[in-house]
């Protein structure tokens, strides 16, 4: 059974054109990822997982795996922009789907602003004539026109960016495997699997629920289940499909990268100041600095285009509340098919919020301790909302014990497991962002219900 979308009775202001294919979306959730993601907590996870590094995003793969066939199972029955929001609504009523919606809505527009940030920061190490502020400005400049030209446009050139990523992350591969090959290895060839000194579980585990932030994003696609032609289903297996790609990827290079990597992990943990430029530091002392310039070259402009895909998805979030009413119904309307306000409006906050951490020493600190409660939260409803559009409610069909039960609780409690490890300061604005969402939906009903009486 397939809910009915939700542009059904409205004018043409409030729909959304049909134009991208499989690719397309293979393409807006790869951005979104960024295919070389762990090259920033590499030396984080090396350290905290004794270095079983690929061992970790095998499980973090595994564990993102219930998310993203949640995704997929709610994505075929309510085909609609806005993603949690909408399935949320659908399935657990209007009140839980706007706080999903709401607690979306501060990954969708945050995750944007880092990206464009480290773009920013990258490009200034390049050329530090210009400042990172403008930078981060120009990324957003640009990225915000190509979305605003259409979503074939931006996936179009999305697409260029996205192939230029994964030549660079071939030649990495193959250097690496040169190298490997020619002087050996710097640490035991089994020891991204199973540690470079002691083999802990628990270790493991801990990295695993930071190696899992790496695939926010893959979600993004679901977003545009209103302008994929050939029905939901290719969404869904696009969502699936993206989630398997990107988990290979970062493997392979962790493998890789592991064993090249001169120093232990027992040193990175004890020196942590070397843990973020840790992947560039094994990338030079084993195959020169070259490697290292293509690889920051290619994470700058890759970065300016993963914000391109956070911020269409936003987009759609903004336009998907709107139209249902939960936020100002202007967002709702398009233009040539084109949600072109609510991508405005995306592009302004991240923007505000980009520059405004571009210009602080400890910028990407501040924002990067929050994006992520927001997407957690979504997650979990993602997977209430399985629990009862199939299990309870009984609206697809029959009732699987595993698929409709099983694989959204287990989903629900990796969620929850890696709410409860983030830091302190993510949780407390995390729970701010949600009581500000709860006063927000008591005074939409109060004014529904003032509605109601003097009807």
């Amino acid at each position: 059974m397939s809910a009915e979308p939700a542009q059904a009775g409205q004018d043409t202001h409030s729909e959304l054109r049909r134009s991208l294919g499989f690719r397309d979306l293979v393409v807006y959730g790869l951005l979104f990822i960024a295919p070389m993601a762990p090259v920033g907590v590499f030396g984080a996870l090396d350290a905290k997982s004794h270095g079983a590094v690929a061992l970790v995003y095998i499980v973090a793969t595994i564990a993102m795996a219930f998310t993203a066939y949640s995704y997929a199972q709610m994505v075929r029955v309510v085909p609609q922009a806005g993603s949690v929001f909408a399935y949320a609504r659908a399935a657990l009523g209007r009140g839980p789907g706007f706080i999903a919606g709401w607690m979306a809505m501060l990954d969708y527009l945050l995750i944007p602003a880092v990206a464009y940030l480290f773009s920013g920061i990258a490009m200034n190490a390049l050329v530090p004539e210009v400042s990172r502020w403008v930078w981060t400005a120009l990324a957003v400049v640009i990225t915000t026109a190509l979305n605003l030209a259409g979503v074939r446009t931006a996936a179009k050139a999305g697409f260029l960016v996205l192939a230029m990523e994964i030549v660079v992350l071939l030649v990495f591969s193959v250097s690496a495997i040169v190298v490997l090959v020619r002087d050996g290895a710097q640490r035991d060839w089994l020891s991204p699997l199973t540690g470079d000194g002691t083999f802990a579980l628990s270790a493991v585990l801990g990295a695993v629920s930071i190696a899992v932030l790496s695939y926010l994003g893959f979600d993004a696609i679901a977003s545009f289940a209103e302008e994929v032609t050939g029905g939901s289903a290719k969404v869904a297996r696009a969502v699936l499909f993206c989630l398997g790609l990107a988990g290979f990827l970062f493997i392979a290079q962790t493998y890789l990268v592991a064993l090249l990597e001169p120093v232990s992990s027992a040193h990175l943990a004890a020196h942590p100041e070397q843990q973020g430029s840790a992947f560039y530091d094994a990338v030079d002392a084993s195959v020169g600095s070259w490697l290292h310039d293509l690889v920051a070259v290619s994470k700058a402009i890759g970065a300016a285009f993963a914000a391109l895909a956070g911020q269409a998805a936003a987009g759609r979030l903004l336009f998907a509340m709107g139209r249902d009413r939960r936020l100002p119904k202007l967002l709702s309307r398009t233009d040539s098919g084109v949600p072109r306000v609510a991508l405005s409006i995306a592009a302004v906050i991240t923007l505000v919020a980009a520059v405004w951490a571009a210009s602080r020493d400890d910028g990407m600190d501040h924002l990067v301790s929050v994006v992520d409660i927001g997407a957690l939260v979504a997650f979990t409803m993602l997977h209430a909302s399985v629990i009862s559009w199939f299990g309870v409610r009984k609206l697809g069909g029959e009732v699987s014990w595993w698929r409709h039960w099983l694989v959204p609780v287990l989903g629900a409690v990796i969620a929850i497991a890696v709410i409860v490890e983030a830091s302190r300061a993510a949780q407390v604005v995390g729970a701010c962002w949600l009581a500000i969402g709860l006063g927000v939906l008591l005074v939409q009903r109060g004014r529904a219900g003032d509605e109601d009486a003097k009807a």
